[in-house]
């Protein structure tokens, strides 16, 4: 008979401490009969202190050793709290941080986004070690596997591709097996590997698509995020009222929402579930009783508005330096481009003399992209934007969120409302003065 398994995924906001590291391991306890691959995060806000760790070192401003022992400190911290002196798990952590040592002692790499890959992920490696050993202290048999043994992607660093036969066969070959032995295994999220073994990431946040990966190749009965917030909302309460959690939702509600900004899950992991029917749960660690959001085909298509923000937009507006028209070649042109740079299109428009186009505005993939392109276009950039999108929208809502802010480019189609928006400062009227 084929073995159930599960995919329980665990972000940092659940591990930044060793408080919400042994409640991890309370929730974990409720399925230790179940079979279950567990996907962790980086704990808390590691990855951004590993991301001043590699900006140190590409400056060479000689701050690199010392930003990367407030990380290891921070990691100690935690496990002091979690194990006793001695334990075998410091010597495991030790060891994974000497990997980033291993980097700062040489120069900066020549590829930026080769050397990031290799410090920041570290964060996933280092978390996933602390937390296996864990489990396995409090009566958890947990098996520790590396992602990057069965997660392959090309070689566009920072952004890797996965390479799906090959990652299917090393599934069936590397964590199938393990699983079958019973108890858990844990792995890390956001990270995979070259053919010859050089690590990569997914893209920022990407370990809810690990584990949707995993769940695809394992033909997972079901998968789980565990979150901080109840479900998935209609909006982010840190931004408005009265947001209502949906109890149930489409994969093409959770695709739409998600690629346009939705945080609570990584725009990339509704796919691959869809493509085998495997249901998401979208959950809360601080109430893990609850019932959550149900993600699944088999939905009703009735939903109330729903609104998402992206922040740090960027909107280009491209023309001809010739006489010429935007014609077809440019345009493919361009689009090739916007491949190889991995940029996330957002919103486009074109007319006769020019292309509109808004971009995720992500380290400097954006400024590579005009400067490539300078020779032959004109580039008008506006950057600091943000991207609303409303699902199932209402003109009051609309109107509301309109408020102090420039209209730059808005498209509706069907239920859908898009529109790149800039932020005035709300102009009053002075006090007179007597």
């Amino acid at each position: 008979m084929k073995a159930i398994i599960k995919v329980f995924k665990f972000g940092g906001a659940s591990l930044k401490n060793a408080d919400s590291i042994k409640n991890v391991a309370n929730i974990l306890k409720r399925f230790r009969e179940e079979r279950l691959l567990i996907v962790v995060s980086a704990i808390g806000k590691t990855t951004d202190a590993l991301e001043k760790v590699v900006e140190a070192h590409k400056n060479k401003t000689g701050e690199a050793f010392a930003l990367l022992e407030l990380v290891k400190k921070s990691h100690y911290e935690i496990a002091d709290q979690l194990f006793d002196p001695g334990d075998p798990v410091y010597d495991a952590v030790n060891d994974t941080f000497v990997e980033i040592e291993w980097v700062l002692e040489e120069a900066p790499h020549e590829n930026y986004d080769f050397m990031y890959d290799q410090i920041v992920s570290v964060g996933e490696l280092v978390s996933s070690k602390i937390v296996q050993a864990y489990l396995v202290k409090a009566g958890l048999p947990t098996q520790w596997l590396d992602a990057r043994d069965v997660i392959l992607t090309d070689d566009i660093y920072r952004e890797g591709w996965v390479q799906w036969e090959e990652t299917e066969a090393r599934c069936e070959r590397i964590a199938k097996p393990m699983i079958e032995k019973g108890g858990f295994v844990l792995t890390q999220g956001f990270i995979g590997s070259t053919k010859e073994n050089f690590t990569t990431t997914l893209g920022r946040e990407g370990s809810d698509y690990t584990a949707a990966i995993f769940s695809y190749c394992l033909d997972a009965e079901s998968m789980t995020i565990w979150k901080d917030v109840p479900g998935v909302l209609t909006g982010d309460p840190r931004i408005f009222d009265n947001v209502v959690k949906l109890d149930r939702l489409s994969y093409k509600e959770a695709i739409e929402m998600t690629y346009y900004g939705a945080k609570v899950i990584h725009p990339k992991t509704i796919k691959p579930l869809q493509n085998k029917s495997i249901p998401l749960y979208v959950k809360s660690f601080v109430n893990p009783d609850g019932e959550g959001t149900f993600i699944s085909s088999e939905v009703d298509e009735a939903y109330p508005p729903m609104v998402a923000i992206e922040k740090n937009q960027a909107l280009l507006h491209i023309s001809t330096r010739d006489f010429s028209f935007v014609a077809e070649h440019h345009i493919s042109y361009l689009f090739n481009l916007i491949a190889d740079f991995r940029l996330q299109v957002n919103m486009m428009q074109n007319t006769a003399i020019s292309f509109v186009v808004c971009f995720n505005d992500v380290d400097d993939k954006v400024d590579r992209f005009i400067e490539k392109i300078d020779a032959q276009f004109k580039v008008i950039l506006d950057r600091n934007l943000e991207l609303i999108t409303v699902r199932h929208y209402r003109q009051d809502i609309l109107d509301s969120l309109k408020e102090d802010k420039i209209v730059l480019l808005e498209e509706r189609v069907r239920n859908t409302l898009q529109m790149v928006v800039k932020s005035v400062p709300m102009m009053r009227r002075k006090d007179t003065v007597n």
